[in-house]
């Protein structure tokens, strides 16, 4: 049911951009960022859990940590990446939206390369 928490959250704060936009239009942007800082933090005990189970997982099918690490990190990049996208959509900087999904591609290209070149080896060793 946390997810009715997470859409009453949205919808209250909705109704308060909406009656704050007619007379002071610079202050819902800061009330959506504080909205979705709020529910990143409402869902944070749901991500530790998930992170959680992820490492034991990673450590009873001997799995290099390390993959785990990047794959969390990347993760991460994305969903922060989206929220900021969001953000700047929502008040109306779609080239700086832009900008910040370009960005963060290159990133998650550039952090997946050891992963990319493990299973590169991996399928030379395999292959005769």
């Amino acid at each position: 049911m946390e997810v009715i928490k997470i859409i009453g959250i949205a919808l209250i704060a909705l109704v308060i951009i909406i009656l704050i936009k007619q007379y002071k239009p610079e202050f819902a942007i800061y009330i959506s960022l504080l909205t979705g800082v709020l529910i990143l933090i409402f869902v944070m005990d749901k991500l530790t859990g998930i992170i959680n189970l992820l490492q034991t997982m990673t450590s009873k099918a001997s799995i290099n940590s390390t993959f785990l690490v990047i794959l969390i990190k990347i993760t991460g990049i994305a969903f922060l990446s989206e929220f900021a996208v969001s953000i700047c959509k929502d008040s109306g900087e779609g080239a700086l939206a832009s900008k910040i999904e370009i960005g963060s591609k290159i990133i998650i290209i550039s952090m997946s390369i050891p992963i990319i070149s493990n299973l590169l080896e991996i399928i030379l060793k395999i292959l005769p």
